[in-house]
C-alpha cells in the first residue's frame, strides 16, 4: 500500500475530499423507527489521554468511580480488543485522524512533523459531506503556522492545545482558539516558549474549559450534522511538575482515602473526566439529539508512570502487560465504548479486533460517504450494529523512541520486536493475554509470517527510519516525555 501520495495543492486536496463523498444505500443502516431522523447521525469521538485499559469500572476497575462511562457501556457496546494507534500521543492521534497505521501515517512519533496538505483527515471527509466539525482539547499534529494546523485539516472550529508539551500544563497562561491565543488568568513563572511549565497562580483549569466548550459546540450545532473530536487531556501528568504532576483542583471524592496523594489525584482526574462525559450525554438528551448522535469513547494509549503516578496501584492496565511506551498489550490495548440509542444494542460486549485507523472508514460509512483507498482501516460499522464481519489480516505498529520497536497482531498471535536486530517475541493472546510466555521457538511458521509483515507493512519515511537503540536522535529524546 502506498500512503500519502496525493498532489500537494490545497485546491486539489479539497476536490479529493469531495470526491470521497458517495451516497451509500440506506440498506447499510439498520432499520430505525419512523420517528427517528433519516439523516446520518452526529458523530462525537471522546479521547482520554493516558487512560489505561483497566481504569474504568466497566473494565474491572475497583477503586476509581466511573458511573457515567459505566452507564454508557451498559447503554451501548463495550469492546475488549480495541487498539490505539500507537503507544504514545501524537502517532496514535495521527492514526485516528488519517485512517493509516504507524507504518504509513505521516506522524509516527512525538517528534514535531506536521500533517501535510495531501493528508486527508476524517474531519475533512465529514466536512465535505456537510458536517460542521470541531476539535476541542489536544491536537499534536501541527503547530501554529504549519500545514498541520487543525483549521487546515478539516476543523471549522478549534479550541485547545496545539502541541503535547503545552498540554502538560493544566493551568496554562493561554489556549488556542483557531489561530488566536486566548489569555487565561493563570500565572506560570517558568513557562517555556511552548507554554509548558508549572503554575503558581491556578485559576482556570483547562479541562473544565474544554468540557464547557464541548457543551457550547453541541448547543450551537445541534440543528445541523456535526462531528466533535473531544480530545481531553485527563489523566495525563504535567511532566514539568515532576512527582507532583497529577494536577487537579480537588482530590474529591478521594480526599479521605489512605492513598498516596498522586493516586488520589489520578483517581479524581478520571472521575472528573467521567462526570463531564455524563454532562455531555445529558446535553444531547436535553437538546433532543440523543438518538441522532453516535458517541465513541477511548484513550490514546496505555497508562503512564509520570507525575508521581504508579500505574500498578489501581491496576491501570488490568490483566495486560506493560504501560505507555510499551509495545505489549498494556501500552496499546485501550478501552472503547460506543453508544447510539436505538441503533446499537444496549449492554453488548464485543471481542472484535480493531484499531484507531478503523475509525475513519467507520465514520465514512456512518456519514454515508466513501473513504479513500490510501488507508489501512476497515469500517467496523457492521460490528456496531451486531453483524459479523471478517477480521483484519493483521494489525501493525512501530514506535521510534530509543530505537525502533515493532509489533504485529495476526489473529490470536502477537509478535513484538524490541529492536531491529532483536529476535521476535511471540505470544498467543487467546491463552496468554498477559504475554508472559514467549513461544516463538515452538512456532517457526507463525514467526515467519509475522516477520514478513514487519518488513512489508510499512513505507519509508524521511523522519521515521528503522533505527537501533544506539542511534540516538536528540529531537526524539527531547520529546520522549510527551
Amino acid at each position: 500500500m502506498t500512503a500519502n501520495n496525493f498532489p500537494p495543492s490545497t485546491t486539489i486536496r479539497a476536490c479529493i475530499a469531495l470526491c470521497f463523498v458517495a451516497g451509500l444505500s440506506a440498506a447499510t443502516f439498520a432499520k430505525s423507527s419512523a420517528t427517528e431522523s433519516k439523516r446520518p447521525p452526529n458523530i462525537i469521538f471522546i479521547l482520554a489521554d493516558d487512560l489505561g485499559y483497566g481504569d474504568l469500572g466497566c473494565y474491572g476497575q475497583k477503586r476509581i468511580k466511573t458511573p457515567n462511562l459505566d452507564r454508557m457501556a451498559a447503554e451501548g457496546i463495550r469492546f475488549t480488543q480495541c487498539y490505539a494507534g500507537s503507544t504514545v500521543c501524537a502517532p496514535s492521534r495521527s492514526a485516528l485522524m488519517t485512517g493509516q497505521h504507524t507504518g504509513h501515517t505521516r506522524v509516527r512519533g512525538n517528534e514535531r512533523h506536521p500533517l501535510k496538505p495531501e493528508d486527508v483527515t476524517v474531519a475533512e471527509l465529514l466536512k465535505a459531506t456537510g458536517y460542521r466539525t470541531g476539535l476541542i482539547g489536544k491536537w499534536g499534529l501541527g503547530e501554529e503556522g504549519t500545514t498541520g494546523h487543525p483549521n487546515l485539516q478539516g476543523f471549522d472550529e478549534f479550541f485547545g492545545y496545539l502541541n503535547q508539551r503545552h498540554a502538560h500544563n493544566y493551568y496554562p497562561t493561554f489556549l488556542w482558539r483557531n489561530n488566536q491565543r486566548v489569555k487565561l488568568r493563570n500565572e506560570v513563572p517558568n513557562e517555556d516558549k511552548e507554554g509548558a511549565g508549572v503554575a503558581t497562580r491556578r485559576v482556570e483549569y483547562s479541562h473544565d474549559s474544554f468540557a464547557q466548550e464541548a457543551l457550547g459546540f453541541v448547543q450551537r450545532n445541534h440543528a445541523h450534522r456535526f462531528f466533535l473530536y473531544l480530545a481531553f487531556t485527563l489523566p495525563h501528568a504535567n511532566n514539568e511538575a515532576k512527582t507532583e504532576g497529577m494536577e487537579i483542583p480537588s482530590d474529591a471524592p478521594y480526599s479521605a482515602e489512605p492513598w498516596p496523594q498522586a493516586q488520589k489525584n489520578k483517581a479524581a482526574m478520571i472521575t472528573r473526566l467521567d462526570a463531564d462525559v455524563g454532562k455531555l450525554l445529558q446535553k444531547l438528551k436535553a437538546l433532543g439529539v440523543d438518538r441522532d448522535t453516535i458517541v465513541f469513547f477511548s484513550s490514546d494509549n496505555g497508562p503512564h508512570k509520570e507525575g508521581g503516578n504508579d500505574p500498578q496501584f489501581s491496576e491501570s492496565s488490568g490483566p495486560l502487560r506493560g504501560i505507555k511506551r510499551d509495545m505489549y498489550e498494556g501500552g496499546i490495548r485501550v478501552p472503547m465504548i460506543v453508544r447510539w440509542p436505538g441503533r446499537i444494542k444496549p449492554g453488548t460486549t464485543s471481542d472484535h479486533v480493531w484499531a484507531f485507523w478503523d475509525f475513519l472508514p467507520t465514520a465514512a460509512e456512518i456519514a454515508e460517504a466513501k473513504a479513500h483507498k490510501t488507508i489501512d482501516g476497515v469500517s467496523v460499522f457492521p460490528t456496531l450494529l451486531g453483524k459479523k464481519q471478517s477480521p483484519h489480516r493483521f494489525l501493525y505498529w512501530e514506535f521510534h523512541e530509543k530505537g525502533t520497536k515493532q509489533a504485529v497482531r495476526m489473529g490470536d498471535w502477537k509478535g513484538v520486536r524490541l529492536a531491529p536486530a532483536a529476535p521476535l517475541e511471540l505470544y498467543n493472546l487467546e491463552k496468554d493475554v498477559a504475554e508472559k510466555e514467549n513461544v516463538a521457538q515452538r512456532h517457526p511458521k507463525i514467526v515467519s509470517r509475522i516477520e514478513a509483515y514487519l518488513k512489508t507493512a510499512r513505507s519509508e519515511s524521511e523522519h521515521w527510519k528503522i533505527r537501533s537503540p544506539s542511534e540516538k536522535d536528540a529531537k526524539t529524546q527531547a520529546n520522549a516525555g510527551n
